[in-house]
């Protein structure tokens, strides 16, 4: 699922109030790690694997931290996104649910932004999500049209006479706001509508990712529901070991950003060829970790953001550092350098149920994204989740059953390649108590399996949020019907005519074309059902 993650490791995500860390040295290039912002103290990964005559037993823990003893992670108390800014129509509301909180997302017109409400109108409860915007851009419940400005303020109850008191100035007939933000094309939320929080946003703002704002870069985005939870999902990405079995025949991973393993590894030993993925855990905190790999850095900023970016692409500047060149590597400045990240935001919609948002910003082949539709990048994307989707919602019904406390017990994690998986692990036993805070809703109840075509749906999990798809699926359905509209016009014509009447070549032309169109259209339904409904994915014949 985590495909491209595999291959990299991060590189420039900054908060708003950054910290440096130490530039590592490299062979080749000079490297800007990122920062996070609060400093992080130094925690090493430890991994003890004791052999006993009933088991082998792999014991996970970070070194103890004086300074974060005791301290716990708020689930409400950060910045979550919600959906990128292109996938929203501002001609209607939008459900989202996030951190188990029912969401309506409406653009307000008055105020010229994105506003984000408790999907609840105070009368009944009826959801706002199912609404309209009215004529003068208020947010109206089509239960019994109640109408509420940007502010949640209710402006007008219809079954309330003129001549009676003005209920709906009330406060209990305000709708419940949510501060919102957009920060690099995509719409965050705070998840409180308290109103001390009312400007949080003056005090804290989402991880600011500079290259997604960047003109010089191509950055696409894409978003998709998956049928297992917030955990299972920031595993996956953070397990670069997976990838050459999990999507096998489906991904291509340059060798150029393979480990450095690989190399010493001439004779596989099996058909996919994994190797040995050195990963070191630098640092960690309640914010997150830094990694390190051979061949970059990855970082995980809580509790959504998870980032890769390799250090064998040129930085920035372009120019040696002074680490590098004491360390004998002077290096010649080049003029284009060239900056790859891998950025994904995992969103936790409710147990067992998440949402990605990944876009692979950069600054070279911008013109491959100019040229091929969004849409196509989103075909190859969801046969990447697709291919380990099964796989992933059936271990977390394991770690459930098994319960999420004994995951050190029940998983045997004697290699490096799965040191960021226990780093994740570990952050959350520490700062988390092994699971999600959701408030007032349960998180012992996952929800139950449905059959595998439901499960690995793609029309409700992604197509109808996305606005690309939608409109390259009506385009695609359009081109069908029009084939089998050829097609039988063709036969028709040829059935009507009399064979004198037209010459052998024409009514060969003319039968052909049937034949291809009918031949097409068959096609394009199986490419559009496969592309935008369902698409199995059998691994034993991979």
């Amino acid at each position: 699922m985590a495909a491209l993650n595999s291959l990299l490791a991060p590189h420039s995500l900054a908060s708003k109030t950054p910290r440096s860390f130490p530039t590592p040295l490299y062979p080749s290039f000079h490297y800007s790690l990122p920062r996070l912002s609060s400093p992080i103290k130094n925690a090493r990964l430890h991994c003890h694997v004791s052999a006993s005559s009933s088991a082998a037993e792999v014991v996970t823990e970070a070194e103890p931290d004086a300074a974060g003893e005791g301290e716990k992670f708020d689930w409400f108390a950060h910045w979550y996104p919600v959906a990128p800014i292109c996938d929203l129509d501002k001609r209607r509301p939008h459900a989202k649910t996030v951190m188990g909180l029912d969401l309506v997302v409406w653009w307000d017109r008055t105020k010229g932004r994105w506003q984000v409400f408790d999907d609840r109108c105070p009368h009944r409860l009826a959801p706002l999500s199912e609404g309209r915007i009215d004529q003068w851009g208020r947010l109206q419940c089509v239960y019994h049209g109640w109408c509420f400005d940007g502010s949640g303020s209710c402006k007008y109850i219809p079954q309330a006479p003129d001549d009676g008191p003005p209920v709906h100035t009330f406060r209990k007939a305000c709708a419940s706001v949510y501060p919102s933000f957009e920060q690099n094309k995509i719409l965050w939320f705070w998840p409180s509508t308290d109103p001390q929080c009312k400007d949080i946003a003056v005090k804290a703002t989402p991880p600011y990712i500079e290259e997604l704002d960047d003109p010089s870069y191509t950055s696409t985005m894409g978003m998709r529901d998956l049928p297992y939870g917030y955990e299972v999902l920031i595993e996956n990405l953070m397990d670069p070991a997976h990838v050459p079995y999990a999507h096998h025949g489906i991904m291509r991973i340059p060798k150029s950003l393979t480990s450095r393993y690989t190399d010493s590894f001439t004779v596989n030993a099996d058909r996919e060829g994994g190797s040995p993925i050195d990963i070191r855990i630098e640092t960690s905190n309640v914010n997150g970790f830094l990694a390190q790999r051979d061949i970059g850095y990855n970082k995980f900023i809580a509790p959504c953001v998870f980032y890769s970016a390799p250090h064998r692409l040129m930085s920035g500047n372009g120019s040696a550092s002074s680490s590098d060149v004491q360390g004998g590597s002077a290096l010649k400045t080049l003029q284009k350098p060239r900056r790859f990240l891998l950025i994904f935001m995992c969103i936790p919609v409710s147990p067992g149920r998440s949402r990605l948002i990944y876009v692979f910003p950069r600054n070279f082949a911008v013109w491959v994204d100019q040229v091929v539709p969004r849409w196509i990048f989103h075909v190859g994307q969801n046969l990447i989740l697709d291919s380990d989707l099964y796989l992933l919602h059936v271990e977390e019904r394991k770690f459930a059953k098994a319960g999420y406390s004994n995951w050190p017990k029940v998983c045997f994690v004697p290699t490096k390649s799965d040191a960021m998986v226990v780093a994740f692990r570990n952050w959350l036993r520490k700062y988390s108590n092994n699971q999600i805070n959701w408030g007032t809703t349960s998180s012992e109840q996952l929800p139950p399996t449905p059959p595998r075509e439901q499960l690995m749906d793609r029309y409700w999990s992604h197509v109808v949020q996305c606005s690309s798809c939608r409109d390259a699926l009506k385009v695609l359905k359009a081109l069908k019907l029009s084939l089998q509209i050829i097609s039988i016009a063709s036969v028709g014509i040829v059935a009507a005519l009399n064979q004198s009447m037209i010459s052998t070549i024409t009514r060969t032309v003319v039968v052909s074309t049937a034949v291809i169109c009918f031949l097409a259209s068959k096609w394009l339904s199986v490419f559009i059902y496969k592309n935008f409904y369902y698409h199995d994915y059998d691994h034993a014949f991979r």
